[in-house]
């Protein structure tokens, strides 16, 4: 294992447990990094103000990516870099959806847009951002700044058939991939965890092969295609596991932490 520099690690289903909590020791462990002069941040398709909560007990210092590494932020919520989803691209994602019976959730770097606001899948939400929707009778006409749509269903058989179809029908328009099971997720074209890597080593100087990466999602694996060591969470999927060049425990059983410190003991 190359001597690791920097770290990046996915949130939810890595970074957090299943009820969306960071544990001791992966705080412990992160704080380790920082003691060794190692580089740590995050990478999410959660908006900018769903990371906000990682911040003080990470002690983060560098900028996060947020909607799958298209918006770029200080830990301070100061915005650096935010794209957004053509409008066309956005009608073509939503009309799909739609077609397929899956519910379809807006967020722009501040708002978060739904049409029900009683669903189990709006509830959990609400909880991991600790963050209000907007109930809106209709999505349309689409408000300006569209940063993510959000498939989103608990039939997981019929949204992971949703997310070739969708990446077909978009094209080079806009970058879609699951998040979770339950979440199917359209991010501005050109952009996505594996830019996000490339943009946050060549900030700090950081060749890729020094930088170490941690997710459990298929929107993980462009940034497991970019590092120089990859980790897949044991709550991945055999196909992302696949993708990775390491497995480390789930994020129920600490898993990053454990990462962690093997990348410790390698250098």
């Amino acid at each position: 294992m190359n001597s690791v520099r920097l770290v990046i690690s996915d949130v939810d289903g890595t970074l957090v447990t299943r009820d969306k909590q960071l544990t001791p020791a992966v705080i412990a462990a992160v704080h380790r990094l920082h003691t060794r002069g190692i580089a740590f941040t995050a990478v999410s398709s959660r908006p900018p103000f769903g990371m906000r909560l990682l911040t003080a007990p990470l002690d983060l210092k560098l900028p996060m990516g947020a909607f799958n590494g298209s918006t770029l932020f200080n830990p301070d919520g100061t915005i650096l870099e935010s794209h957004t989803i053509p409008r066309d691209a956005a009608n073509v994602a939503l009309d799909l959806l739609t077609a397929q019976g899956v519910d379809a959730w807006l967020f722009t770097a501040t708002r978060w847009l739904v049409q029900r606001g009683d669903t189990s899948y709006v509830a959990r939400e609400r909880h991991t951002l600790d963050f209000e929707p907007d109930i809106v009778d209709a999505i349309s006409p689409l408000p300006d700044g569209i940063c993510k749509i959000v498939g989103v269903s608990g039939d997981f058989d019929r949204l992971a058939a949703c997310e070739p179809a969708l990446k077909a029908a978009l094209g080079k328009a806009a970058h879609a991939a699951r998040s979770q099971n339950y979440y199917l997720d359209v991010t501005p074209p050109g952009l996505d965890k594996g830019t996000f890597v490339e943009a946050s080593a060549n900030g700090l100087g950081i060749p890729l092969k020094q930088v170490a990466v941690i997710g459990d999602m298929t929107n993980d694996v462009p940034m497991f295609l970019k590092a120089g060591i990859s980790f897949a969470m044991g709550n991945a999927n055999d196909a992302v596991r696949a993708r990775a060049t390491a497995t480390t425990l789930s994020n129920d059983e600490d898993g990053v932490a454990a990462a962690i410190e093997r990348i410790l003991a390698a250098g």
